[in-house]
């Protein structure tokens, strides 16, 4: 599940101004009208840290990081046990293998491994990053390298789930722990397959022209939520297929579609254009938490947003001018996760965040 790194610089001075005026106000770090964080905590500080997802038993977390000064020049994969004390620092440790670059870590229900996908055994060394200035677009990599592993809490990769040539990535876990969904160009397109949790039985669940990725289940694994793009015209089309043949995707126009878990009665949630992604189910499955840019014409910030499984009842609920994103509910729904650009400094630095849910 690819990170939307967005830097302006008017957009973060802004931020700050309204950070500082925040914490004067009322000393935390959610705004006034953010009514559903209660006690929200920074976890980390520095570098780029996003896609943090909880463990089955509400404490843990995995979560994935880059930061140069630290040597971590690409995505490696982290874990930790969350705090419940103000002030106590959350502790982390790396346990990817520190080769190539990682993405979209879960934890596995036996509470002793977790999965992910790497691109480590093409290449030590990080896979080069789009040169945007040529593309003249923003675009994300599908590296044709990735694939999913299962390591232990050591780091140690104990089997390989995916083989087949192409990008395989984005896998979650359903909360029975019988299955994982994830996200494979396998058929030349990238679409959103499911398999059981040793591998087998693989089935593709979306054949529709664009880019489906970032599924996730219902809290009753009946339903998936992803992401999904859906090139219509002519012109649409050929920019796809063309960024596609070099490896690419250009994430800024996606909705949301729910479906049942094997792909059946997939519809769309979302119409609002823009941006809308990193979805997850609410503790009750009946609402999706997700991040959107939608309601700016430039394509920032990004702010998370709720709503109902038929689109009504949309709800934005943070308001950083920055960017929130990657939300997620713990299992059984007492917190929330999500990363931010909030309280970074002026900088860049994306951080992960957690707080109390009030409903």
């Amino acid at each position: 599940m690819m990170v939307m790194k967005i830097k302006s610089s008017a957009a973060i001075a802004f931020s700050i101004l309204l950070f500082v005026l925040r914490v004067h106000a009322q000393g935390n770090l959610a705004y006034p009208d953010e009514k559903h964080f209660k006690n929200l905590r920074q976890l980390t500080f520095g570098g780029d840290n996003a896609e943090a997802y909880f463990g089955f038993d509400n404490e843990h977390i995995t979560f994935q990081r880059t930061n140069p000064k630290e040597g971590i020049m690409c995505d490696q994969i982290f874990y930790g046990v969350i705090t419940r004390k103000p002030g106590e620092k959350f502790n982390y440790k790396m346990v990817s293998t520190g080769k190539g670059r990682t993405t979209c870590a879960y934890l596995m229900p036996d509470h002793k491994h977790f999965l992910y996908a790497s691109t480590h055994k093409a290449a030590d060394t990080c896979p080069p990053v789009p040169d945007r200035n040529v593309i003249k677009k923003y675009v994300w990599p599908i590296y044709d390298s990735y694939d999913i592993y299962v390591a232990d809490m050591k780091g140690k990769i104990v089997k390989q789930l995916t083989k087949t040539p192409g990008y395989d990535a984005e896998a979650t876990i359903s909360p029975k722990g019988d299955k994982i969904v994830f996200t494979s160009m396998r058929n030349g397109d990238i679409d959103i397959y499911t398999m059981n949790v040793d591998g087998r039985n693989i089935k593709q669940i979306t054949n529709t022209l664009g880019y489906d990725g970032g599924a996730c289940f219902s809290p009753d694994g009946k339903k998936i939520v992803w992401r999904a793009s859906r090139p219509k015209t002519e012109i649409e089309i050929k920019e796809y297929k063309d960024l596609l043949a070099q490896g690419l995707v250009m994430p800024t126009h996606m909705e949301l579609f729910v479906a049942n878990a094997d792909g059946t009665d997939a519809h769309q949630v979302t119409q609002l254009g823009k941006a809308n992604w990193a979805p997850a189910f609410t503790p009750d499955g009946k609402r999706i938490v997700f991040a959107s840019d939608y309601e700016y014409e430039r394509g920032f910030p990004f702010n998370l947003y709720l709503v109902n499984l038929d689109g009504t009842g949309l709800e934005r609920i943070s308001h950083d001018g920055s960017f929130d994103a990657f939300p997620m509910f713990s299992p059984d729904g007492k917190h929330f996760i999500f990363s931010s650009n909030r309280n970074n400094g002026g900088g860049h630095d994306t951080n992960v965040f957690v707080c109390e849910w009030v409903d």
